[in-house]
């Protein structure tokens, strides 16, 4: 337990069974009547964001969130498995936890996993990461790299929109966040 004092970004709470994540909060004082915080909270399993009001002083419940780094080992059913580098064991977590981070990850792969007694939360990938482009159509003579965009399937088989003049086998950078071309990566 923790006081409205306490608040500050990024501390994980539980309110009515449910965790959130702190985003911004601020202590107001009034000339008259009581203090109070108001926050901006994020369900950690939803996203869904919200507003929400404490009197000052006011005792909230915190939860104790882990974040580790884990390596992803492979896919077993619907679930992804994920190793700690440092004590070697293994967590199953579901694939809707996992989300659209699955498109950008492959085996042996770095992602910061959340847990909370146990029970994977989230798992975020680096802002960006390089992959191979496995196939793609051949770019056309003339083409330019401001002519447009082609479609382009990642080795991990999640597709993108690419520049023209990429052809396959290339390595390219990706935003983990919305899946858009960063660049061409030259080893």
């Amino acid at each position: 337990m923790a006081t409205t004092n306490d608040l500050k970004n990024g501390t994980v709470l539980r309110i009515d069974g449910q965790l959130w994540t702190v985003i911004e909060f601020q202590h107001v004082k009034p000339g008259k009547g009581g203090a109070f915080v108001r926050t901006k909270l994020k369900n950690v399993l939803s996203g869904k964001v919200v507003d929400r009001t404490f009197n000052a002083g006011v005792k909230v419940e915190t939860a104790n969130v882990d974040k580790r780094d884990m390596q992803y080992l492979y896919k077993d059913g619907d679930d992804f498995v994920f190793m700690d580098t440092d004590t070697y064991d293994q967590l199953h977590v579901p694939a809707a936890t996992v989300g659209s981070a699955a498109n950008f990850m492959l085996e042996s792969q770095t992602a910061l996993v959340a847990t909370n007694e146990g029970v994977p939360l989230y798992v975020e990938l680096p802002p960006s990461v390089v992959l191979e482009v496995t196939y793609t159509e051949p770019g056309l003579q003339g083409d330019r790299s401001s002519a447009g965009t082609k479609p382009a399937t990642l080795e991990t088989g999640y597709e993108i929109q690419v520049p023209l003049f990429l052809e396959a086998n290339t390595k390219v950078k990706v935003d983990t966040r919305d899946g858009s071309y960063l660049g061409r990566v030259n080893d």
